[in-house]
């Protein structure tokens, strides 16, 4: 140990710390794990009798990136001596530093050689001395510097740690800034379920219909280009008209459930994107192979971090600019292929709008761009509570402004904006999500198709055989039930 026990110093090691601190020490940690654990089995049960199934397995998402930053610690604490062991030359410690070198010190003695190396990595020799040891003496042997100190492996393991938090809990406020902001389309929903369907239905020119007149006003090819401009500046205010909402549900309706008119849009949409936050929740793989990449190209001089900071924010207005123009499209078609339109105004779903036709890869950005916020708000605030404002490890205070700045933006127009809109106009591909059906419905339909399976390798011919009155009643039946059980089996295959 660094302080040799009770006698040298800096450090007191289990075997002089009395007991009654030990224990009292570790049953406010477990009592605090235990709380926490609690907590979210006492939501879990909640989410599950509520039927919530997204957000349940949203929450089963949480607990294993818990999990695995547990293993995470783990690794850190078993390794940390094997870790410490790892020698490297002192040259190799003069490249790619997050701050520049101090000048070098005249060393007093040889045991300070490791210091003055760790020095140009840490900031000072006195980190080097907190996290030393037998092993910084394993490596001063050798002329040689520890590839990583105590304190550095103690520091990594906290951001890290922060990391994780920071994307859950800045997730779940976009999507309760999101389902915030959609709820008013409810009220659109209610109004669209009372009126009466069975009124008369009237020839209109389509320059009659709001949706049309708001997207398209007849500016032929130019309004190819008006229209991404006004795309890229309505995503901030008014993403989503009641005129869009009716249309698009409209759409969406006629190209799924044609025979159901009275289909609850808005409640099957919230059930989608709850169902898209479950996979938006997690850190994927890629998720931290970008961290990675991140903390290597944090290189003094480089100035990396503001554009890690502004190509996100700019991918983030791409994604907004691009769902308001997949609106103008749908307007635009019905504009080009029709004058009049008997009754209502109905769109034409399909994935060739989106990008390289995949719907998904939108809800890929906003993952990505949600995780760069996270590093953005999670690497200030460590920081700031390990180093200070003024390090230079922060960088400079107006970079470091401009990135908070940036980052409170992407997080409001991917809330109030992007989320929203997203869910929305995710509905407009070429088919829908099982989100549509709730978990009751979605078990009945899997049975119906199973059943609709094993009676088409039935034969038919004895279904009359009982009643020979009846035989061709049941015969009808039999057919009129399978061909809707067929149909089934091929919608929710």
């Amino acid at each position: 140990m660094a302080g040799g026990g009770a006698k040298g110093g800096s450090e007191i090691t289990l075997e002089h710390t009395p007991t009654w601190i030990v224990a009292s020490v570790c049953s406010v940690i477990v009592v605090i794990s235990l709380l926490f654990e609690r907590l979210l089995h006492h939501l879990g049960k909640r989410l599950s009798k509520s039927h919530r199934k997204p957000l349940y397995e949203a929450l089963l998402k949480v607990k294993e990136e818990l999990m695995l930053l547990g293993f995470i610690s783990l690794m850190l604490n078993v390794f940390q001596g094997a870790t410490q062991k790892i020698c490297v030359r002192e040259s190799v410690m003069h490249h790619l530093l997050p701050c520049p070198r101090p000048p070098p010190r005249a060393p007093k003695k040889a045991a300070h050689y490791g210091a003055a190396a760790f020095t140009g990595v840490l900031g000072s020799a006195r980190r080097l001395l907190a996290g030393g040891g037998a092993s910084s003496d394993y490596c001063l042997k050798k002329g040689k510097v520890p590839i990583l100190s105590t304190e550095t492996i103690h520091q990594l393991h906290i951001f890290i740690f922060a990391l994780a938090v920071t994307h859950v809990v800045l997730s779940a406020v976009t999507l309760i800034l999101g389902v915030t902001q959609t709820r008013k389309w409810k009220h659109w929903e209610e109004k669209i379920q009372q009126n009466d369907d069975n009124g008369p239905q009237m020839i209109k020119h389509v320059q009659e219909f709001k949706f049309i007149q708001s997207h398209f006003k007849g500016h032929g090819k130019r309004w190819g280009i008006f229209g991404w401009l006004r795309a890229f500046f309505k995503q901030f205010y008014g993403s989503v008209t009641e005129e869009d909402y009716t249309t698009l549900r409209l759409g969406f309706v006629m190209k799924h459930c044609r025979g159901h008119p009275k289909f609850n849009f808005y409640d099957y949409m919230n059930r989608a994107l709850e169902g898209d936050f479950k996979k938006v929740v997690g850190i994927s793989w890629y998720l931290w192979a970008l961290l990675m990449i991140f903390l290597l190209l944090n290189v003094h001089g480089w100035y990396v971090y503001i554009w890690i900071s502004v190509v996100p924010f700019i991918v983030l207005l791409m994604v907004g600019s691009k769902m308001e123009h997949i609106i103008t499209e749908l307007a635009l078609e019905v504009a080009q292929k029709h004058t009049a339109i008997e009754g209502d105004l109905v769109v034409s779903p399909s994935d060739e709008h989106f990008w390289f036709g995949r719907p998904k890869l939108v809800l890929l950005l906003i993952h990505i761009v949600l995780f760069q916020n996270a590093f953005e708000i999670a690497f200030f605030f460590w920081l700031l509570v390990i180093y200070g404002f003024k390090s230079c490890i922060m960088g400079k205070p107006a970079y470091v402004i401009a990135r908070l700045v940036i980052s409170v933006i992407s997080q409001l127009l991917c809330g109030y904006s992007t989320l929203p809109l997203y869910a929305i106009i995710s509905q407009m591909g070429s088919s829908f999500k099982k989100a549509m059906f709730d978990e009751n419905i979605s078990e009945g339909l899997a049975n119906w198709a199973q059943n609709a399976r094993q009676r088409k390798r039935m034969p038919t011919t004895n279904l009359g055989d009982s009643s020979p009155d009846g035989e061709g009643i049941q015969m009808v039946n039999a057919r009129r039930v399978s061909a809707m059980e067929q149909g089934t089996a091929r919608l929710i295959k």
